[in-house]
Order: structure tokens, then C-alpha cells, then sequence
């Protein structure tokens, strides 16, 4: 089982689509496939068409009121299962400050799913907190969108600075340029100093309506417009990341 974090420490940059769309994907490959919402705005849940049908889900899973795999929902598609999340996962860093091991909170939870999934999505929230410790200890890959900005790019080298300090693991970091327009030239000057450097994976998610559109659909891009450009840049994100990552 590969764990697969999509974060940033800023929002808006597109965590949620990339962790549905790449969910999607892997899952149409025959990885069988789960997203984690730890997002208290539920917006993978959304997308998924699922909800958690338990009252305060998310605070019962840490407290261990609940297993895991209680929790864990079919969606519509093949192979892609998900864990939907509540308004009680605001309470995740509260709950994680009580516990004792608590870094390694979501790592034993998510042992559990070993047997059970090739490959596991965390739609995290933005911010560094301490869930997002534990996220970082979970994941075998922190997958970080960022727009090609001047901010969005000191939320990376923050994100980079945090893990030297707090001796996590800086090799799981994989960058890519996400919500890229291509009207912009600081886009592709930036894209330019950050690729030449060897940063960030070499495929990027440009800044289209069909995405937003996913809202619309309630749906991975590729259920209504596989043909797009957007889609085909999700798909070579993919293959990356799965090469990179997974294989």
C-alpha cells in the first residue's frame, strides 16, 4: 500500500481536484483506491457523492470510538472507495494534542488498510498543525500543488524548512505546478527557475474552466470531459507519480 498526501500550506491551489482525479485514475488502472478526506470543507467527499453517515465520524475515528474500516464508503466508481469527512474533523488538532504518540496517529490507523488497498489519498487541509505531523509521518509521498507564484512557491520552501527542522523525512516531498496560466509570464519564469532546479515533477495542471467545472458535475474530470486538455494533463500527472512513486 502506497499513501499518497496531497498538501500545502496555503489554500486554493488544488489539493481536492488532484486528489480526485488522480484517485480516479489509479483506480481505473485496477489500484484499488482510497481517499481520505481529512478536510473539514468535505470537498473530496463532495466530489465523491458521499456522506458520512455517522454523527461527528471524524472525532469517533480518533478517539477510536470507531475502526477505520467502518468508516469506509463505495462511490460510484470502480476500484475508488472513500472516507468522507465531517465538520468534527476541525477538532483533529484538539484530539491529536491529547494523545500520547500522536505523529503516529494516522500511520497505526491506516495499518489497519494494508491488505486491503494499493493506494491511499489524503485530501488534507491546508496549514501546518498537529495533524499535518501526522500526515507527514503516514504518507510515504507528500505530493504539494503550487501555483506558480511568488507566495505560493514560500508556502513550498516553508513546507521544505519545516521538515529539515523537525527531521522528517525532506525526500517524500514531490512538487508540481498546479492551476499554471499560461497568459502569465511570472508563470512561466517562475515554472522556468523551478524546473531548471530540478524541484518539481515535470508535469503541471493548468488553470481551466473544465476543472472548476468538476463542482458542477460532482465528478473526476475525466466522467465528462476526458478529451480535454486538463484531463490529459492529469493523466501525465499520473503516470509520474505513479512511476515515481508507486512502481
Amino acid at each position: 500500500m502506497v499513501t499518497l498526501a496531497l498538501y500545502n500550506l496555503k489554500g486554493g491551489v488544488g489539493k481536492t481536484a488532484a486528489s480526485i482525479n488522480l484517485a480516479y485514475l489509479a483506480a481505473r488502472e485496477g489500484y484499488k483506491t482510497l481517499v481520505w478526506d481529512l478536510d473539514p470543507q468535505g470537498s473530496s467527499s463532495f466530489y465523491l457523492g458521499a456522506k458520512a453517515p455517522v454523527k461527528n465520524e471524524a472525532r469517533k475515528l480518533l478517539k477510536d470510538e470507531m475502526e477505520l474500516t467502518e468508516a469506509i464508503l463505495p462511490s460510484p466508481y470502480e476500484n475508488l472507495s472513500i472516507i468522507p469527512a465531517d465538520i468534527s474533523s476541525r477538532q483533529a488538532d484538539i484530539l491529536l494534542n491529547e494523545m500520547k504518540q500522536s505523529k503516529r496517529k494516522l500511520a497505526s490507523m491506516l495499518a489497519a488498510l494494508k491488505k486491503e488497498y494499493a493506494v491511499v489519498i489524503l485530501d488534507c487541509p491546508p496549514g501546518i498543525s498537529v495533524l499535518h505531523d501526522a500526515v507527514f509521518v503516514a504518507a510515504d509521498w507528500v505530493l504539494m500543488p503550487n501555483i506558480p507564484t511568488t507566495l505560493s512557491i514560500r508556502s513550498y520552501e516553508t513546507v521544505d524548512g519545516y521538515f529539515k527542522e523537525n527531521d522528517f523525512d525532506r525526500s517524500k516531498l514531490k512538487c508540481f505546478f498546479s492551476m499554471v496560466d499560461h497568459r502569465k509570464n511570472l508563470h512561466h519564469e517562475v515554472m522556468h527557475d523551478f524546473y531548471k532546479d530540478k524541484y518539481f515533477l515535470k508535469s503541471y495542471i493548468p488553470y481551466l474552466s473544465d476543472v472548476e467545472k468538476m463542482g458542477v458535475h460532482e465528478a473526476p474530470l475525466e466522467t465528462y470531459a476526458a478529451s480535454s486538455y486538463a484531463a490529459q494533463c492529469y493523466r501525465d500527472l499520473w503516470k509520474e507519480i505513479r512511476k515515481t512513486c508507486i512502481e
